[in-house]
């Protein structure tokens, strides 16, 4: 925990950012917008940094953390690319695509953001502050999302103080995130790439350029993300509802969403995947904090980013042992 009492929610301007960059060179956790959601930085060389991220977090440590960098250059710093890994790179960063990558050997990262495995997940973000942070700090940043292990992810500077508190020294504040959903993550077996996390690029989109994805076969954690129990408001979530019980707030989605529930917002009352997705964490955030016990969800297709709306939804409403 750093010593000030509340973090600081600076606007998203060069000297904030150049301020921020000083404060991660030295040690700090700074959280920042994303073209996906808010990222909890840290220096990814520090271990001490990254041990702080887990900390804040209360983050398993055997669910490794996904690394920043402005592009492709600077990752190949510190993972190896295949053929199939250089195509998709250069189809989708800087964007919304995660790719977990064999590990360098000569690799300066902490072993921590690769909890004990020997690869590392990395992406270029596209949000021009996080672009402008990296470039201001040149260091590689260990970034999950802003929040509490297990979490609604955050998508404004206003839900990271909710869920950080005084853990985080500096939040960057670039307005409300764009596409309200984390990075698709993909792996590769044998050279056949495989999706890991269904995310903010659909699946349609990747496999134009790397033909079809394998499933992940294993229920071990290689990727962020993956927990059974995963993005979860402190409300039960009832999936496929076409109604609200009393008592019930409604996660709506479409034109016919009902109307009597305690509180009700619907992700898209055109039935557009794409806004849904991007009002997705908000809204059960707002519901969340309505205090009803139980948030009745109406189906979402699972076309296009439903597959990875529906996702989060799942791990949200799983059991929940622990983090």
């Amino acid at each position: 925990m750093f010593a000030n009492p509340l973090p600081r929610i600076l606007p998203a301007g060069d000297a904030a950012i150049a301020a921020a960059a000083r404060a991660l060179r030295g040690g700090a956790l700074v959280a920042f917008p994303t073209e996906t959601v808010y990222g909890l930085g840290a220096d990814a060389t520090n271990g001490r940094a990254v041990a702080a991220v887990f900390a804040a977090k209360g983050r398993p440590k055997f669910n490794p953390l996904i690394v920043h960098v402005p592009g492709a250059e600077e990752a190949e710093r510190h993972v190896t690319f295949s053929p199939l890994a250089r195509r998709l790179a250069d189809a989708f960063w800087p964007g919304a695509l995660t790719l977990v990558l064999p590990r360098r050997a000569d690799s300066e990262l902490s072993l921590l953001v690769s909890a004990g495995l020997d690869t590392v997940a990395v992406r270029a973000p596209s949000h021009p502050v996080a672009r402008a942070l990296l470039l201001a700090v040149e260091r590689p940043l260990a970034a999950p999302s802003a929040n509490r292990s297990g979490r609604v992810s955050p998508t404004t500077a206003a839900h990271v103080a909710e869920e950080l508190g005084d853990a985080v020294e500096t939040i960057l504040d670039g307005g409300p995130t764009a596409l309200g959903l984390e990075s698709t993550i993909v792996g590769f077996d044998g050279g056949a790439p495989v999706l890991l996390r269904p995310g903010a690029i659909a699946r349609a989109e990747i496999e134009a350029v790397a033909g079809p994805l394998q499933e992940r076969k294993t229920a071990t954690v290689n990727a962020p993300g993956q927990t059974a129990s995963h993005y979860a408001p402190r409300a039960r979530l009832r999936l496929n509802a076409a109604d609200a019980a009393a008592g019930e707030a409604l996660l709506a989605f479409g034109p016919h969403g009902p109307r009597d529930a305690k509180a009700a917002m619907n992700l898209s009352a055109s039935g557009d995947v794409r806004e849904a997705a991007a009002n997705l964490f908000a809204m059960l955030r707002a519901l969340d904090a309505g205090g009803a016990k139980t948030i009745a969800v109406m189906p979402i297709p699972t076309t296009g980013l439903g597959e990875a709306i529906n996702d989060r939804l799942e791990r949200a409403a799983a059991p929940r042992g622990g983090t």
